[in-house]
């Protein structure tokens, strides 16, 4: 079994800033600014080095949990991308559909994914706490502590009121930020905290428009597998569960069938795990359309990997393979997106890459259709390569590389074992994982119970020992943490 591709805590750490800031309609760099305004804020309160650290790490995890709600708002909102924008900078028109009612449920489940993350990570257990707790409700008699409230780390409050400063004040202009935020002092954050923080709002706004070498993390040599970032981005569309997975292990296995150099492999895997991330950007509307896409939906879906490709510059340590990812949807006629690249600017890995992507995606359902059989997509992809549009010799590559393993493509398949992840045999019985696998790509309880010849209420019943067993309380968190075990 191969080994899992790996990235360091902290560059899977700015990654997801990077995807929890797509996911919520924020500019690419909103997370890493509210690090340093929420670090500035907790040394400005007297906390040492470590707390600040933890303050950092917590406000630059603060969205990371937002593509696992990312259905729910959609459905609120009917733009999860540009409404949750809406919300977070209070510019919603006054006859939105939000109430406490509706948006709690999603909060708390935002909450849970984002301190699911923080654990999978190896981070400490205060950072974990923080981001459980972030998007929580108080009243003002919680607040008996004149600047935090018992029982919630200080970390919550110090990321509440940096990220709706840095997020409210392009909006308001600072005096409006400030008057904004005072009007929620001792009940979302303390009121002397605002106190303090407002002689400084202006001059630490203006500081973050100098350059600034990232603050170094001290677990920043602990590695972790590259999939859990594939795993977080895929929450936004369950259908999409596992899908890069298998992206990565048939372009590894179809690399070696083209004859290239484990030098030109590594890239190609590391690039299939994140091809995905742009599409984070584009609301769910978009890719849950049951017909065919319009004019304005397309210009939306292609540029999803123009995201992918402003998050390699955004990242440094995934600049190369973030880069090649967002090749993934060129073709060789120039009839692809973004850059309508051609002929020789789509090289060997580029056009491996590209075919694996199709190929898994026709054999996987969709919204819009059934999947395809693996013959039927061989034969389309024949006849797109005999058309111009791939490579000839990528898609014989990526044909035999299927053709050697049929379960790498499909998306009932075994995605944390496809990617090398360790399965922990006996935690759930074959019957909850067959269930889970189904559950985790967002089939309701009927269409589980249809499609394994089951009752409802029999899968319901799975589903609450699957949850108890995972210490989960939502599909999202299950799922994510299913596959970081390799149980589906």
């Amino acid at each position: 079994m191969q080994s899992l591709e790996t990235i360091s805590v902290e560059d899977a750490v700015q990654v997801l800033a990077v995807v929890g800031d797509l996911s919520m309609g924020l500019p690419i760099d909103h997370s890493m600014r509210t690090a340093r305004l929420a670090a500035r804020l907790a040394e400005e309160n007297g906390d040492g080095a470590q707390a600040c650290t933890s303050t950092r790490l917590v406000a630059l995890l603060r969205w990371s949990g937002s593509t696992a709600t990312a259905g729910g708002f959609a459905q609120l909102l009917g733009d999860d991308v540009g409404g949750r924008l809406a919300m977070v900078t209070r510019t919603l028109p006054g006859a939105s559909n939000l109430s406490l009612h509706n948006v709690l449920p999603l909060a708390q489940m935002q909450c849970e994914v984002a301190g699911d993350i923080a654990a999978l990570l190896g981070l400490s257990e205060d950072v974990e706490e923080s981001l459980r707790h972030l998007f929580g409700t108080h009243q003002h008699s919680d607040m008996q502590d004149p600047l935090f409230a018992p029982g919630i780390p200080r970390s919550v409050f110090y990321v509440r009121l940096a990220g709706d400063l840095e997020v409210l004040a392009p909006a308001h202009g600072t005096e409006g930020a400030l008057r904004l935020i005072g009007e929620r002092a001792g009940v979302k954050y303390p009121a002397l905290l605002v106190e303090r923080l407002a002689p400084h709002a202006q001059a630490w706004l203006d500081a973050l428009e100098e350059p600034t070498c990232a603050a170094d993390y001290a677990g920043h040599d602990r590695r972790v597998p590259m999939a859990l970032l594939a795993d977080v981005i895929e929450l936004k569309l369950p259908w999409l569960a596992g899908f890069s997975r298998r992206v990565a292990e048939l372009t590894r296995h179809s690399a070696n069938l083209a004859g290239m150099l484990a030098l030109e492999e590594k890239p190609m895997v590391r690039a299939a795990l994140l091809h995905g991330l742009g599409r984070v950007a584009v609301p769910n509307a978009v890719w849950d359309r049951p017909g065919k896409l319009d004019a304005a939906d397309w210009d939306k879906a292609h540029q999803a990997p123009f995201w992918t490709a402003r998050a390699a510059s955004q990242v440094p340590a995934i600049q190369l393979e973030a880069t090649l990812a967002s090749y993934a949807y060129e073709r060789l006629d120039g009839s692809g997106y973004f850059r309508k690249a051609r002929g020789a600017a789509l090289g060997m890995q580029e056009s491996v890459l590209a075919v694996a992507v199709v190929f898994t995606a026709l054999c996987s359902a969709r919204p819009w259709r059934p999947p395809h059989g693996e013959a039927a997509a061989a034969a389309l992809l024949t006849a797109q390569a005999a058309a111009g549009r791939f490579d000839r010799q990528a898609v014989a590559a990526v044909i035999a590389a299927a053709q050697a393993s049929p379960s790498r493509t499909r998306a009932g398949a075994t995605a944390g074992a496809l990617a090398g992840a360790p399965a922990r045999e006996g935690l759930l019985s074959a019957r909850e994982a067959e269930v889970l696998r189904h559950v985790s790509l967002g089939e309701t309880s009927r269409d589980t119970a249809r499609a394994l010849k089951m009752t409802p209420a029999a899968v319901r019943s799975h589903v609450d020992v699957i949850f108890e067993k995972l210490g989960s309380n939502s599909r999202p968190a299950a799922t994510l943490k299913a596959l970081a075990r390799g149980l589906i």
